[in-house]
């Protein structure tokens, strides 16, 4: 007599995808950028459309020169208000901040969420050959992650 098996056919385990995912997968690439002469005014009207909460200052070559965003709108606001100077004179070039740290697209996202903790940063731009061609998120970051299972969070 014979020992009889109940185990059924064993699925063949899956193969652990262990390529980093890298910024440059998960940067946002269609930008809204502002020009260094365009009016704060502007800039806030298309923070509010565009329900973003800031965006790079590019040239006309698309080079990065500074960074716009809502507390920099609301710091010319309170400038106007305090020196009793209209809203429509001050320009982007006058509230950006332009020393702007960038990152490298060919980074991990676990490497970018590090960034984003040490620095206390929203964003960072992206740039190739000194052109802008993307930017990063927190939130683009916690999208990658929900996009991947808990089999792939090693960075190896």
């Amino acid at each position: 007599m014979g020992i009889i098996s109940f185990q059924g056919a064993r699925s063949k385990v899956k193969k652990q995808d262990n390529t980093p995912i890298k910024v440059s997968d998960y940067m946002t690439r269609n930008l809204i950028t502002f020009s260094p002469t365009q009016s704060v005014l502007e800039v806030m009207e298309s923070l509010v459309k565009n329900k973003i909460s800031g965006g790079p200052v590019v040239n006309e070559q698309n080079e990065l020169l500074g960074i716009i965003s809502e507390g920099d709108c609301i710091k010319q606001l309170n400038e106007s208000r305090y020196y009793n100077m209209p809203i429509d004179d001050a320009n982007v070039e006058r509230f950006m901040v332009k020393n702007v740290e960038t990152i490298d697209g060919n980074i991990s996202i676990f490497d970018a969420a590090n960034k984003f903790l040490e620095t206390k940063r929203r964003r960072f731009p992206i740039l190739e050959d000194g052109k802008l061609v993307g930017q990063i998120s927190q939130k683009d970051v916690m999208k990658a992650a929900l996009k991947m299972n808990s089999q792939n969070w090693r960075d190896k």
